[in-house]
């Protein structure tokens, strides 16, 4: 693969929220995990393992900790004011799918105990997890822009401390590990809009940091607010009132 299909593989990947119910092959399956597996890592540690969830009710039971948990999440959020509220904020009263039809689950695992194959320091600095969410990271990407290659569309749902228990009960995970996101797979049900980037040059130092690219406060909070705005169609797929992007 040159640079420039790489570049678009880069680009055409999106973050699905309504997909189609039908089935992914398991030969794709697996061929997207294996670019996972060939992910980097500090220390070679490869922390990572995966449980695919094909089961509809499994799936099912999943959705509902993430509902329940979006629930929560939404209370708190109202608290902000409007514009800066996430745009994700009542996408179930509209309506909205997020990834109830996925096909696939592929909950993702990781052992901090790996972390023992770097340096003695990293064990004892809290710090140190900061490689360990890392490598968790890469390999959540390229499984992203592997699903992209195939044709498939891919969404990334982090999993916060209130529901990390109980899906971890429900999959039968040991205590040691830790559930950092589950990746709903399936095949698009509409057409995701482009996404919106920053331009390269508000974000491209050379040899050190350009003062003149700085954003202030005001400038930041007027970023996020306008970024909600933009994004807010993404979110609301398939919505009874599914907002306009800018």
């Amino acid at each position: 693969m040159d640079i420039d299909a790489l570049t678009d593989l880069a680009r055409r990947r999106r973050s699905i929220r309504k997909f189609k119910p039908d089935p992914i092959p398991d030969g794709d399956i697996r061929k997207i995990l294996e670019v996972a597996r060939w992910s980097m890592s500090g220390a070679n540690a490869q922390p990572w393992e995966f449980i695919v969830v094909k089961d509809p009710d499994t799936r099912a039971a999943i959705f509902d900790l993430y509902r329940t948990n979006r629930a929560r999440v939404e209370a708190i959020e109202m608290t902000r004011v409007n514009e800066l509220r996430h745009a994700q904020v009542g996408i179930f009263k509209e309506g909205g799918h997020a990834f109830k039809d996925a096909p696939v689950i592929v909950v993702l695992l990781g052992d901090p105990r790996t972390l023992q194959a770097t340096f003695l320091i990293g064990q004892i600095l809290s710090g140190e997890r900061k490689t360990f969410h890392s490598n968790l990271a890469i390999a959540t990407y390229l499984i992203q822009l592997a699903a992209s290659a195939l044709g498939i569309g891919a969404q990334w749902v982090s999993i916060g401390q209130t529901w990390e228990g109980p899906l971890k009960t429900l999959l039968g995970v040991p205590e040691e590990y830790m559930i950092p996101q589950v990746i709903p797979l399936g095949y698009y049900d509409y057409k995701p809009a482009p996404p919106y980037r920053r331009k390269m040059d508000e974000m491209l130092h050379f040899d050190k940091y350009d003062r003149s690219k700085y954003r202030s406060d005001e400038e930041v909070i007027n970023f996020i607010a306008g970024l909600h705005k933009r994004s807010a169609a993404a979110y609301h797929v398939g919505s009874a009132a599914r907002p306009k992007a800018l």
